[in-house]
């Protein structure tokens, strides 16, 4: 009776058989895909995991470039804004400077 119940584990109901397909399980895990519990069998098409991994790694690298990339235009716009703000407090000390006379009257500085 127990032995229609439990299968024998092979690579088609348990990933974990081989240490290749264990490795793979355990990728496909961290990478949020539970699917490594299916009825698949990975050891007999290696040409899809071939295409799984380099498609999560290629993926990854492309979503990176594309969030530094973005990133480096944002840095670019404050540093704009900040080489501005400074450009503008030199023009505003070298007229305190050059008028001081004016200064004093207007902001009635004593």
């Amino acid at each position: 009776m127990d032995s229609f119940f439990i299968q024998k584990p092979d690579e088609n109901t348990n990933m974990f058989i081989n240490f290749g397909t264990a490795l793979l399980a355990m990728y496909k895990f961290l990478t949020g895909d539970s699917s490594a519990l299916s009825n698949w069998s990975y050891f007999n098409n290696q040409s899809l995991v071939i295409l799984i991994v380099l498609f999560s790694l290629l993926v990854v690298v492309y979503l990176m470039n594309l969030f530094i990339g973005l990133l480096n235009m944002a840095i670019n716009k404050d540093n704009e804004r900040v080489s501005y703000l400074k450009q503008k407090a030199e023009v505003f000390i070298s007229n305190v400077v050059s008028f001081p006379f004016f200064f004093v009257k207007v902001f009635k500085i004593s």
